[in-house]
């Protein structure tokens, strides 16, 4: 049961035709902390309890101007922080390579493949389309320049300085209304407002602004929608339900760590609704059901709604052919207007000549007179037949004739179409041989297969079975074999091994060539292959008419798409010089380089502010240690905190803190390069943190710690008529009345820790501008822990 001295918002009509609902209170979600305007305390919580001086009205409008006016000042502040010098410089910045060309694929209307979902990627591209840019500069290199290319740049970086502007406030309110004095809502909102690595990340055509923000909108509409809990059903209760949805939403949308978002709001609303069921809070079956679909739908039927709507709108966006198109299947390129498989893809016959090229990696499937050797490096034995092996560049070796496995008569051979599940022969013209697998350990992978060939005796007599293969469509289909489009495995049709390559080059016996060999994983997805072209090709099929642009169920797009973005952002696992781990981030202990100019001395460092970032890990660290020790001591029956002190901890600080720890450890189960900037969602929730902690040190109001033991448990509450709950008549002492310590306290511990941080701010500014240079001795006296600094000379 929520504490009286934090009661909710007043809500409509609906609350009073809910009065049997309003009792029941979310207890494991961020509930508002008690503030000034309203003290009374719930005694029957527990034996500790606590009391704060009321406010009177005067004193009430007075703190409101305070909070107002310190709103305004940070809004300013972080306004001119994120906007100041956005045009410099002039140039293509780290990621805006990516992120601006595909503002520019929108803008031309050709498909490109990302690994983000498309909401952020839309938001540039509206900002482009709304100042008049065609999307012609394709932001190729970083230091390409804009003003040449008269790229509208400003616009481009105004949107996520704008949103990494909004962001502040929005921490600050969400302080402000979970309860905290204004004290802490100042060091929580500088925390975020005199980073350098949020500042840094918000100027440029980055993704992070609009996660960040939509993230910060998240927790704070779910906070706002804790406080109207006991007016259930009202309009401002469905307000900002809806609002979470919305914020939700958007932050997947814009990158699936999204899901952390989902995560944190979504264990805080699982532990409402158990609250809810219990019988004690006087809700019916009914009245829960009610409350339990009301949050599905806003929280999870609505935001998938919306995410599924951007990727419509992306999908109809780009209906072009583009740099895309080979992640996807044949299917879904000929849904692109000018692909090359409505163009050029031919229906393929038995004796034509062709050439077969593996999908992932563009080799050929290639062979030469020379052997495989003897013995291997690992001193295993080959068969020392043909190589078989892949090939990157267009060669006469690359061709292989498509024979059936029981040959047409010979006045018969043309004409006949070769289709999905048809068993065949691949004959190699230029050493007369049969390509054939066999039971023989490939050179790199003992468990696979090695690929060779065998002369046409062999392949028409003892070892003819070895020589048959299966054309097997990705699609599953037995439709008829085609160029470009007809994505296929090749299954050795007796031991059913997949033919399959990799990038990893073969030594010089293979002159650096690929290894095919035959994988016994024959669903893995990297066994595709497709016919490149028919060579030679003379007959009627030479004319083919272009095929029209075919229509696909969005779901299957949208599925298509998803295994697409997941397979290869799981794929991202090459070093990066910048690259970096999660245990790294919280001590900021390596940075990124965004830019550099030797000429000038400047560039640009992704780094946050270092004590910022290790004030707010260290309140992480405390925190935890209270939960531990208020969790030990109340084993042994010493209640050291207020009941009314205890439940805010626990439910807003503790929400806080259950963000953090959600933003920041699934990256350790990750495989994929990390940098810096993955931890600067956590790094917001660790700013919340420490407002927090800080008002739990400061004692304001409903939150000053005492220490009490008590000999008995608190008393319980029974059952009274029609099952609600009612007081018990147990008695227990009381402590005496407690009342905060003079705010002036904590306003000069808050000034310190905020005058601090924006002097650390401003020492490293010049890497959050890239002005002005630095000499290498003011780059040293600024490298922090194991940051690679550019040292211009």
């Amino acid at each position: 049961m929520a504490p009286k001295n934090s009661p909710p918002e007043k809500g409509g009509k609906k609350a009073k035709q809910h009065a049997s609902a309003s009792a029941a209170t979310v207890s494991s979600s961020p509930l508002p902390a008690p503030d000034a305007k309203a003290d009374e305390i719930d005694n029957s919580n527990g034996p500790i309890y606590l009391v704060a001086k009321p406010l009177t009205p005067a004193e009430s409008r007075r703190q409101e101007i305070n909070y107002n006016v310190a709103l305004f000042l940070i809004t300013l502040l972080s306004i001119l922080t994120r906007f100041y010098l956005l045009n410099h410089p002039d140039q293509v910045v780290f990621d805006e390579v990516h992120f601006g060309k595909f503002a520019s694929y929108y803008l031309q209307r050709t498909y490109f493949f990302d690994v983000h979902p498309p909401f952020g990627k839309l938001l540039f591209a509206l900002v482009g389309w709304l100042v008049g840019y065609d999307g012609a500069f394709l932001f190729e290199n970083i230091g390409d320049g804009y003003t040449q290319n008269k790229v509208p740049y400003l616009a481009y970086r105004a949107l996520p300085a704008l949103l990494g502007s909004l962001t502040v406030p929005i921490v600050f309110l969400t302080m402000k209304h979970s309860g905290y004095s204004l004290a802490a809502c100042l060091v929580s909102a500088a925390l975020v407002l005199f980073d350098n690595g949020h500042i840094t990340q918000t100027r440029f055509i980055l993704l992070d602004a609009t996660l960040i923000f939509s993230m910060s909108c998240a927790l704070y509409s779910y906070v706002k929608f804790v406080r109207y809990r006991n007016s259930p059903f009202s309009r401002k209760w469905w307000k900002w339900l809806l609002l979470t949805g919305l914020s939700l939403a958007c932050t997947i949308s814009t990158k699936y760590v999204g899901v952390f978002t989902f995560f944190t709001i979504g264990l805080a609303v699982i532990i409402d609704l158990w609250n809810l069921l219990d019988v004690d809070n006087g809700l019916s079956l009914k009245k829960f059901a009610e409350h339990f679909f009301a949050r599905a739908f806003a929280l999870i039927a609505m935001p998938f709604m919306i995410f599924l709507f951007f990727f419509q709108v992306h999908f109809w966006v780009l209906n072009k052919s583009g740099p895309g198109d080979d992640f996807m299947s044949p299917e879904f390129q000929e849904t692109l207007g000018d692909n090359e498989l409505a163009l050029l893809a031919k229906p393929i016959n038995y004796y034509d000549t062709i050439a077969i090229k593996h999908k992932d990696t563009g080799a050929y499937l290639h062979s030469h007179l020379d052997r495989y050797p003897l013995r291997y490096d690992d001193g295993r034995i080959s068969s020392q037949g043909q190589q078989v092996t892949g090939y990157p560049h267009k060669d006469a070796n690359n061709n292989w004739v498509i024979l059936p496995a029981v040959e047409f008569p010979e006045n018969d051979r043309l004409g006949h179409p070769v289709n999905g599940g048809d068993i065949v022969q691949l004959f190699h013209p230029v050493t007369g041989t049969y390509l054939l697998t066999h039971d023989v350990a490939s050179p790199y992978y003992p468990t696979n297969q090695e690929f060779t060939t065998v002369s046409p005796d062999d392949a028409s007599g003892p070892r003819h079975n070895d020589t048959l293969f299966e054309i097997r469509l990705n699609n599953g289909k037995t439709e008829q074999f085609r160029t470009k489009g007809g994505l296929f495995k090749l299954i050795h049709y007796p031991t059913k091994v997949a033919m399959w390559t990799h990038s990893k080059p073969l030594p010089d016996w293979g002159y650096k060539q690929q290894e095919v060999n035959g994988n016994k994983n024959a669903q893995q997805i990297s066994n595709t292959w497709l016919v490149d072209e028919i060579v030679d090709l003379r007959d009627d099929r030479v004319n083919v008419e272009k095929k029209q642009v075919k229509h696909l169920p969005f779901m299957k797009k949208w599925l298509e798409l998803q295994i697409a973005m997941f397979r290869h952002n799981n794929a991202l696992t090459s070093s990066h010089p910048y690259s970096s781990l999660p245990p790294e981030w919280p001590f900021m202990l390596r940075g990124v380089s965004f830019w550099t100019h030797n000429d000038s001395r400047s560039q640009i460092y992704l780094v946050g502010n270092p004590l910022g970032w290790w004030f707010a890990t260290s309140c992480i660290a405390v925190l935890s240690g209270v939960f531990v020790a208020d969790q030990l001591t109340r084993r042994r029956r010493y209640y050291v905190l207020a009941e009314n002190v205890r439940t805010r901890l626990y439910n807003s600080a503790g929400f806080f803190l259950l963000a953090w720890a959600a933003h920041y450890f699934p990256f350790y189960i990750m495989g994929r390069q990390l940098f810096l900037h993955h931890y600067l969602p956590a790094h917001l929730a660790s700013a919340l943190v420490a407002g927090a902690l800080l008002d739990f040190f400061y004692g304001n109001p409903g939150i000053f710690p005492v220490a009490y033991q008590v000999p008995t448990p608190a008393p319980k509450k029974a059952a009274g008529k029609n099952g609600q709950a009612v007081e018990s008549t147990v008695q227990h002492n009381r402590p005496p009345t407690m009342y905060p310590p003079s705010s002036l306290i904590s306003y000069a511990v808050s000034g310190v820790i905020v005058g601090l941080i924006f002097g650390v701010y401003w020492f490293f500014k010049p890497f959050t501008y890239g002005d002005p240079g630095l000499s290498v001795p003011q780059v040293v006296m600024r490298k922090w822990m194991n940051f690679d600094l550019h040292f211009a000379k």
